[in-house]
Parts: C-alpha cells; structure tokens; sequence
C-alpha cells in the first residue's frame, strides 16, 4: 500500500475536504451500548457497496457463512439487501463504530472495523472475478491487464467531501492514485434511497489502483457520516424513485451460465400459492397461454393453473422455482408480476383502486410473518400502510389443505406491492434458514400496472393471534387437483 495511506482513526485523511455539508469531520465515539447492532448511529463508518448479483454467492457463502465469518472477524455489521427484480446489482451495507480498532494490511494499520469489512468484501470480489477470467483464458497478459470496476452508493450530503471544492479533492485522487473516479447522479440503480438523495461513486483501473483509491475514498466518508446514515438499515416506501417504474428482466445468459455451474441438487425449492378468483383465470393464462407463457420466460419460474373440483370460486396459482440465495429469485419475480391479475377488486365501484390478493401458507411456515407476540406482522402493516391479515381454519377457502393458512393482503395496488414483498421475501428466507440480522429487507418494488378483471368483495374474516414458533423449509410436494395450461 502507498506511503499516503494513513490511520484513518484520529487523524485526517490527505485528502481531507472542506465540505462543510455534514458539519465537518469531527468524528466521536457516543454509543454506550455497542449491542444494538440493527441501528446505526451519527457517528459510525458506514458504507454501501455494489454486489453484481451472480458475484453475491462469494460473500454469502451456503447459509451464510462467508458473511458471518466476516462479521466475526472485523467486528463490524454486514447486510446484504434482497435482490430486487430487474436489478443487476445487491447493496452491502457495512458499518461499525470506531470503538474498537482492527489490525489492517502487512503494515498492521489501525483501522475502524468497517473499512476492515469492506476490503474483505472487496478482495473477495476481486479475487471471484480472477478465477472466473482463469477459467475464460489463461492469458497471462490479458490477466495483468485486469480492470477492477467498484460501485458505491453514497448520500449527497456526504458525497462532496470526495468531490471538494471546485473539484479539488476528486481531481487529486485520480492524479495520485491513476484510477478512474466518476460521481454519477443520474440513471441510477433501482436500489438507491430517494431519502437520503443517494449519488453513485465509480472507481474503474487495475486492481491494485482501485485498491488504493478505495482506500482513499473510505477515508474520507469516514471522517464525514452522512446525517441520513440512521435510515439506511429501515428504508421507508419512498425509498425508490418516485413515480419510477421497474419492469423485471428477463434472466440474462451470464446468470443462467453462472447457475450451471453450480450443483442444482444443492438448490432449495421455493413456491409460492396464490388463490385466484375463477374469473380472473383467462387473464393469468392469456390468449392462447401467451401471458402464463410470457411470465414463465422472463422469470424462469414454473407456473401452474390448479383448479377446483368442489363448486369453489377460486383456482390456485403455483410459482416456483429451484433457487440459490445468493441469486434473484424466479418466484419472487414472477409473483410480483401476476399479482394484480391473481387479485379481486375490493368495494361496490369497480373503479376503486383497492385490491385484496390471497396467498396460501403452510401452518408451519406462518410465524415467520407473525413473530413474537405480532411484531413481525405489525412491522409489515407499518412500514407497508397495507391491511395484511392471516386467517385459518373456517376462514380458509375449501381448495385450501387443512395444514394451509390464507394471508390476504389489501389495498392499492402500490400499497399491496410493497405487502406482497415484504411477505414472500420472509417466507424465501425461512425456506433457506437465513439469518434475518444478515438479509436486509426493502420495503417496496415500484409499482409494476398490470390489468385485474376480478370484482368481489372479500369475505373472510380475521385472525388477531399470534405465535411463536420453529418453522420448517418450504416444500410443494404435496399435490393439488387439475393442472391447466
């Protein structure tokens, strides 16, 4: 490491800014009790870096243990965001205080956990990227000339003390380090926070000048936190652009190829059962099967129409798919996608704009949408303004098994989105045992239009209990009646 990097606890970086939008760079050590590990304080190092979503497996590890070993090993907090549909790209959020101090590099630097965490992060990402170019070609002089690209979300408030006066303090990082620096504010990812006016930080070069420019850039967000930093664990629904609009991709062939060379036996199943109102059907199927087709091939998903052989009004709609964590999730994706179709119009004027959508759950399953004493589902009422209730036994449409419980969401279509999120990324994460201090969930995808052509009233009545229980994974074995389409 070059002679300008310096300790970046108790004293100023070289490239100290004068951006006075944070109130300077007095960093001070104000948390009596370091045990609250899900806030983050005014005070702590933190930083969001991009995960290209096919490298994620290499810092999660099966069950999480690469993200746990890192978290042990630095002292610090690590959260990686839900893959959201559409997006190439996984926030990693890392922060820590600076009470403790780690060892850091050959030189044994004092660093804040935190910036330990990220370069952990960083060198495993890298050293990903080599062994994937060693299997392409083994090229020794393609392999020297090597390009590193690291993306950073950064708030605005904070972003300008890597950028400085006129310019100064960005100009001089790519004299001294070679790399290439770019702060970019438009056509930003889907996963930057509106709240906190997120901008995007780019260093592109050889890995061992991206090495040191990174350095250097956490440097200097260290010694100037972000005022917004205490709402980048809890985002709220205005957290992506307003009025923005996310049509999910279609599964890329670098993903597909990325997949294929792990072992699929070692993929977890994940399904998810929507009830479907009778008439809503056709326009789930589509002309000819186009639409249930259309969906099948963006997603990656299986999709089967069930329908009933009691004079029931309603049909069941199976998503699944064969996942890894680390990966989008076919399922989810799909879901999202058919919700509205999958959904009846709530009220007497079918041009209110308040659906009711009905998901079926095994009663094994359900506390992890209820949590101890309710906190969990309450959570999700809060942070979502949608009516989520959970009914069961007489409650349940009869196409139901009697292990299911029925989870009806209503509201607008926006506000059932968001819903519908929360829900099916807390049953994904029970299916795979994942440890929800490590997931971070978001609270919305953008509104996704799509035509419904249901209208009944919903008639099933609520369930105010809750418990506290040990769930088993998911499984859709168990095998409904008629398959159609």
């Amino acid at each position: 490491m070059a002679s300008t990097l310096r300790n970046i606890h108790g004293k100023r970086s070289n490239f100290q800014s004068e951006f006075p939008g944070n109130g300077g760079s007095k960093r001070r050590n104000l948390h009596d009790d370091d045990t609250d590990h899900n806030v983050i304080g005014s005070e702590d190092t933190v930083y969001r870096y991009l995960c290209p979503v096919k490298k994620t497996g290499s810092i999660i590890g099966k069950g999480g243990e690469i993200a746990k070993q890192i978290r042990s090993e630095t002292k610090s907090n690590l959260r990686i965001n839900e893959a959201l549909p559409g997006c190439e790209e996984r926030v990693v959020t890392i922060y820590s205080t600076s009470d403790e101090l780690n060892h850091f590099g050959d030189d044994g630097e004092l660093v804040c956990p935190a910036l330990d965490a990220l370069f952990k992060v960083h060198d495993m990402l890298v050293a990903d990227s080599n062994d994937n170019d060693d299997d392409d070609d083994g090229d020794e002089d393609l392999v020297g000339k090597q390009t590193v690209t690291v993306r950073m979300l950064v708030p605005s408030d904070q972003i300008g003390c890597v950028i400085g006066k006129g310019g100064q303090v960005i100009q001089k990082l790519r004299t001294e380090t070679n790399a290439q620096i770019r702060v970019i504010k438009d056509n930003l990812p889907p996963c930057a926070l509106t709240l906190s006016h997120d901008e995007l930080l780019q260093i592109i070069g050889e890995p061992l000048v991206v090495r040191e420019a990174l350095y250097q850039v956490a440097s200097l967000l260290h010694d100037n936190p972000s005022r917004f930093q205490h709402s980048l664990l809890s985002s709220p629904s205005t957290m992506y652009q307003p009025g923005g609009m996310l049509m999910c991709a279609p599964l890329t062939g670098s993903h597909r190829n990325y997949t294929a060379r792990r072992d699929l036996a070692d993929a977890t199943e994940f399904c998810i059962c929507f009830i479907c109102p009778a008439e809503n059907v056709g326009g789930v199927i589509g002309k000819g099967g186009g639409f249930i087709n259309q969906i099948r091939q963006e997603t990656g998903a299986t999709i089967r129409v069930n329908t009933s052989e009691t004079e029931e009004d309603d049909s069941i709609i199976f998503i699944s798919s064969k996942e890894f964590y680390e990966d989008q999730s076919p399922t989810v994706n799909a879901a999202i996608r058919l919700q509205e179709r999958c959904s009846e119009k709530v009220g007497k004027d079918t041009n209110d704009a308040t659906i009711s959508t009905r998901l079926l759950v095994s009663s094994s399953h359900i506390g992890c949408l209820i949590g101890k004493g309710g906190a969990v589902i309450s959570e999700m009422r809060s942070v979502t303004r949608a009516n989520i209730r959970i009914l069961q036994k007489e409650n349940v449409p009869k196409i139901a098994r009697e292990d299911e419980e029925m989870v009806q969401i209503t509201g607008s279509p926006d506000v059932a989105m968001k819903a519908l999120t929360q829900v099916v990324l807390r049953l994904r994460a029970n299916a795979f045992d994942m440890n929800h201090g490590l997931v971070l969930l978001p609270t919305s995808f953008p509104y996704i239009p799509q035509v419904s052509e249901s209208s009944n009233r919903s008639k099933y009545a609520k369930r105010d209990g809750s418990r506290d229980q040990d769930y088993s994974k998911l499984s859709s074995n168990s095998k409904r009646r008629n398959h159609v389409s």
